[in-house]
């Protein structure tokens, strides 16, 4: 028998700044909502954008990496997996969320582009937030080729 597969790969924005907290035993946690868009016909026939909104969150080293690099419109790509959570609310009714838990946060813009964090610092291109896997596409054309050697330049 196979065995089933919990994995969501995700591509979108940063609706909010994150929000990093610590849990009781001093571990960084990061707290991120991320639109992600898909194009779809309305009702008038033509084609629209329309956003589905995901809470994601992310623990350890790569939580402090978000929280200090992200900001609100920051485009980034999440791979984790889904985790449903269930609660008593204080007025006593049931409560449910379904959320992202990160395995690996990349950063597919430069920091001058989508964000608001005016305080950020630095630029770059698509870096991984954490140690990972870097499944995700990414968007190099911004980057420039490497020279090309000529025949001399060959040691061999």
């Amino acid at each position: 028998m196979p065995a089933d597969l919990n994995r969501v790969t995700l591509v979108g924005r940063l609706t909010r700044d994150p929000e990093l907290r610590h849990t009781q035993g001093g571990d960084p946690v990061c707290s991120i909502r991320l639109a992600v868009s898909s194009r779809a016909r309305d009702e008038s026939g033509g084609w629209g954008d329309r956003s589905n909104y995901f809470d994601i969150t992310v623990f350890g080293r790569q939580a402090e990496t978000a929280s200090t690099y992200l900001a609100k419109g920051r485009r980034i790509g999440v791979d984790g997996r889904l985790s449903w959570r269930e609660w008593q609310a204080q007025d006593g009714s049931k409560r449910q969320n379904v959320e992202v838990i990160a395995n690996d946060v990349f950063f597919l813009d430069s920091r001058g582009e989508g964000g608001e964090g005016g305080q950020q610092q630095g630029g770059g291109w698509s870096q991984p937030a954490g140690g990972g896997g870097g499944d995700l596409p990414v968007d190099r054309s911004d980057m420039q080729p490497a020279p090309q050697a000529d025949d001399d330049d060959i040691p061999f």
